[in-house]
């Protein structure tokens, strides 16, 4: 049983964390309020001075557009997305999501945090 656990350690150190670890990560330097509820129901995961932020691991990059959106048109603030990349890789997930964003010559700013 011992030799188990210690086989688990270094899985349960380098496990990718939660969103809400990543938004306090984020909060941390940057300020604003976690999880914040909004007129039409849905959840806000930041909201800045400035901004309203959708965070997501970067394989959901699409669905990131349309909830920042969403956040900044209830809040009249700008729309934010921070997505959580991997250390070395992720990058077709980037490169989607800012294609999309210029092709489309959306209002949105990305910020990016590698795990």
């Amino acid at each position: 049983m011992k030799i188990l656990l210690l086989a688990l350690i270094p899985l349960l150190v380098c496990a990718k964390k939660s969103e809400r670890f990543y938004q306090e990560l984020f909060m941390s330097e940057y300020g604003g309020t976690m999880e914040v509820l909004l007129q039409d129901g849905t959840r806000c995961d930041i909201i800045t001075k400035t901004h309203a932020i959708e965070v997501d691991f970067a394989n959901k990059w699409a669905e990131a557009i349309g909830q920042s959106l969403n956040y900044a048109r209830q809040t009249n603030k700008k729309a934010g997305i921070l997505l959580l990349i991997k250390s070395g890789g992720d990058q077709k997930n980037i490169n989607r999501l800012v294609n999309t964003i210029q092709k489309y010559e959306l209002p949105i700013e990305i910020f990016y945090l590698e795990y």
